[in-house]
């Protein structure tokens, strides 16, 4: 083999090395596909359908004033017949040392009264987000000083009568011991109120290690362990799977990363703790998020896909739907057609 190697020439030899590194670099991704798309096939479980436990995001305009009673009597359309149970209506953000502005939500109880006025059985969670350190000149999580203010904040959300306290910060590093501190703090404070403790997290590792590479190449910790994601889910009430801009160019891949992504949630939520994972009700088209790819029904799709072969009888599972103020007639449309067996 050496001989015929030496009897080569430069430019042959070039040829083959190049490849051989399109062949080492490309074989993995083909793998890749090959294994989403596989979980893009199969039959979708008749059960796997609402539970009744769904969510979705609304944006800051109902709790700021810009939002009336009207708007009200058509949310209240829109969700009725729905398996929507939890509101979760954007009321910070947080400042990046963990306080809370007085000014951001002078309508706040109103909301909370009056779905639970009009909207029985519906809850009102307080969603409190912000951009954290080190990725960002955000809020620090493995600060002390940083926790008890964002607990303090916390504690101020539930005084306006919210069921709930939803925490989005982003992006939170796989293993990072401040934001598990963090939780169990808070969940002291809403188990003593007996109200919920939910949480938006990122997608699991779809290759084992690779939030690791993230941070090495990009220094972005966009996904999180499997066996992070549990510990998580342990110290929560409901956690929210962020099962959106994921970078698939078409609907299949799409479908089968969703559906990868139900599979690998389901089996590390415990019992008792509501596990929605997160159907993109918006348009972007950029690097990150192919609008014609991820839309509700291929999120649909690839949910109904991985719950099926997961754990079909679930009964804490749901469909969070991300965000009120961009979703379409469509998006709509889709969720209550293929989540929830109904006709518009």
């Amino acid at each position: 083999m050496r001989g015929k190697w030496r009897a080569l020439s430069w430019w042959a030899r070039g040829a083959v090395i190049a490849l051989a590194l399109v062949l080492v670099v490309s074989l993995p991704v083909v793998g890749v596909v090959a294994a989403l798309l596989a979980h893009n096939i199969g039959e979708q479980s008749e059960q796997a359908r609402t539970r009744g436990k769904d969510a979705v995001w609304l944006g800051h305009a109902w709790v700021d004033g810009r939002k009336t009673d009207a708007d009200l009597d058509g949310l209240g359309k829109l969700l009725a017949g729905t398996g929507i149970r939890d509101l979760y209506v954007h009321t910070g953000p947080l400042e990046h040392d963990g306080s809370l502005r007085d000014d951001l939500a002078p309508r706040a109880r109103w909301f909370v009264d009056a779905v639970h006025a009009r909207l029985p059985g519906i809850r009102v969670q307080s969603w409190l987000g912000d951009i954290v350190q080190p990725e960002f000149d955000g809020l620090d999580v493995e600060s002390a000083a940083s926790r008890a203010r964002v607990v303090a904040s916390a504690r101020r959300v539930l005084a306006y009568g919210f069921d709930g306290v939803h925490y989005d910060l982003e992006p939170i590093r796989s293993g990072s011991p401040g934001f598990l501190a963090l939780l169990d703090a808070t969940r002291a404070v809403t188990s003593a109120a007996r109200v919920q403790l939910s949480v938006s997290a990122p997608v699991i590792d779809p290759l084992p290690g690779l939030h690791s590479v993230g941070l090495v190449v990009a220094d972005h910790g966009k996904w999180w362990s499997q066996a992070y994601f549990a510990e998580v889910a342990r110290r929560v009430d409901q956690v929210a799977v962020m099962s959106y801009d994921t970078a698939m160019p078409t609907r299949a891949l799409y479908s089968g990363y969703v559906a990868q992504q139900t599979e690998l949630a389901t089996e590390v939520t415990p019992d008792g703790v509501d596990l929605l994972m997160g159907a993109p009700a918006f348009w972007a088209d950029d690097p990150g998020h192919r609008g014609a790819a991820e839309t509700v029904a291929a999120a649909v799709r690839g949910i109904r896909l991985g719950l099926t072969d997961a754990d079909v009888g679930r009964a804490d599972f749901g469909v969070a739907m991300y965000v009120d103020f961009a979703a379409t007639p469509q998006d709509w449309a889709d969720y209550r057609r293929d989540w929830c067996r109904m006709a518009d």
